[in-house]
């Protein structure tokens, strides 16, 4: 689109005559920008030495090089890091533990007839945060007062 607008534009400003050779002019520009600017990479490739033969300069961009060597797996440690600070690990080993301990305590207790444990266990008291004596299923959810 913009390249259009910019045809539009040339045509009056230098003319129908003068607009080919200009557009050779530019392309042949943009060639020799563009060769010089592989010819830098290669020139700099080649002193940094073999160990960097794969060097990109597009992964110096701040968003690649973030995305590279700490969301990637770049050989720094990372991967390592990330499984020593993951809680799930430590907490499926203690959910386990648990449950092994809650199997092994059921089956020591001697069943005892017409009791049903499942059944006559009475249900937890339920806590609440509201003041002794105060009924909390009257409270709003909002205080009207204040909005």
């Amino acid at each position: 689109m913009e390249l259009v607008a910019l045809m539009i534009l040339a045509v009056p400003l230098f003319g129908p005559d003068k607009l080919p050779e200009l557009i050779q002019n530019v392309t042949g520009f943009l060639r020799k920008v563009r060769e010089l600017s592989d010819s830098a990479k290669q020139d700099i490739r080649s002193e940094l030495g073999p160990e960097f033969q794969d060097f990109e300069f597009e992964d110096l961009h701040p968003k690649r090089f973030v995305h590279k060597h700490v969301l990637g797996s770049d050989g720094l440690g990372l991967e390592k890091l990330r499984d020593a600070l993951d809680p799930r690990k430590e907490l499926t080993q203690i959910a386990d533990a648990v449950r092994e301990a809650a199997d092994i305590s059921t089956e020591n207790v001697p069943a005892t007839p017409g009791v049903d444990l499942a059944k006559d266990v009475a249900p937890a008291k339920r806590v609440t945060l509201a003041k002794e004596g105060a009924a909390t299923s009257e409270r709003p959810l909002f205080d009207p007062e204040t909005t």
